[in-house]
């Protein structure tokens, strides 16, 4: 019997093939370091995190029937997320992620989510057909969405009935697709979480600090934002009042997923009645946690 998910946690699920260096890197180094294959993609992220806080999610994505696909559905399954309602196709492939990190950060990125953006709504199938909801009974709890999707898709869940009932938090995913979150400024269920560069390319400005970030986004439209800035404050936002708080200092040692464990640990804090202040706490703590090489818990 399949269980009764927490959150569907909607988007990007793929393999994350990462380079790390502990030298500091520019363009055209070459450098000794680590190279990993893991599960990521904003949604697995997100999922990932949301079952070390006791959640849990269903996956709403696409993965290919390759032996890549195989063995990244077995990992989820083994991580115990609800998979049954995965478009899977013989034609598309299982999309990964590609990315160089450095002493100083993040050197660069590809992201190769051409399956997802082919599947379009069919990954949404299990929300319209009964299983996980219908237009007459919507899915009633909270969504993750991934900015992955495509800018047309992004549009429909907006005004679709589908999501009439959903708690959507929606992540952009990287700030080269900020700006399809203007789709959902306006929902008045959605949560934003950004980073400061994104609040800024969503509002076409540049912002010094987050809790200006989150201010113009709230008068942008935005029912709810985070607004995060790396190692510098984060701010809540909801309705003209803002919240700020500063992460804990730790030795960054990885940055690729660190934006989507805060939200999902904002998402599971909240989920289990924590106020707001605590929630981007425990958020900003795991976080923080989490690039210094360690398991958020």
């Amino acid at each position: 019997m399949t269980k009764t998910p927490d959150i569907l946690c909607i988007g990007s699920v793929l393999w994350d093939v990462i380079g790390r260096a502990a030298n500091h890197m520019r363009v055209g180094s070459d450098v000794p370091g680590r190279i990993t294959r893991l599960p990521g993609g904003v949604a697995m992220n997100i999922a990932m995190t949301l079952r070390r806080f006791g959640m849990t999610p269903a996956l709403l994505t696409t993965i290919g029937r390759d032996p890549e696909g195989e063995e990244l559905l077995a990992e989820a399954q083994r991580m115990g997320m609800i998979c049954d309602h995965i478009y899977r196709s013989d034609d598309l492939p299982t999309d990964v992620y590609m990315a160089i990190e450095g002493a100083n950060g993040l050197i660069a990125a590809i992201a190769d989510a051409h399956s997802l953006e082919a599947a379009g709504d069919k990954i949404l199938n299990a929300m319209a057909d009964g299983r996980l909801g219908s237009t007459e009974a919507p899915f009633a709890g909270p969504v993750a969405l991934d900015g992955n999707l495509t800018e047309a898709l992004l549009q429909s869940i907006a005004s679709s009935p589908l999501f009439t009932n959903a708690d959507l938090r929606v992540a952009p995913a990287s700030p080269g697709k900020a700006e399809r979150l203007l789709a959902l400024i306006g929902h008045p269920s959605a949560t934003l979480y950004v980073n400061l560069e994104e609040a800024g390319l969503i509002c076409q400005s540049k912002f010094d600090d987050s809790a200006t970030g989150a201010a113009a986004l709230l008068a942008r439209g935005a029912h709810r934002v985070l607004v995060t800035d790396g190692g510098n404050s984060a701010s809540e936002g909801v309705a003209g009042d803002i919240i700020t708080q500063a992460p804990p200092a730790v030795m960054v040692t990885r940055v690729t997923g660190a934006g989507d464990t805060f939200m999902a640990a904002h998402i599971a804090s909240e989920a289990q009645g924590m106020e707001r202040a605590a929630a981007l706490e425990r958020a900003l703590n795991a976080a923080a946690t989490y690039v210094s090489g360690e398991t958020p818990l």
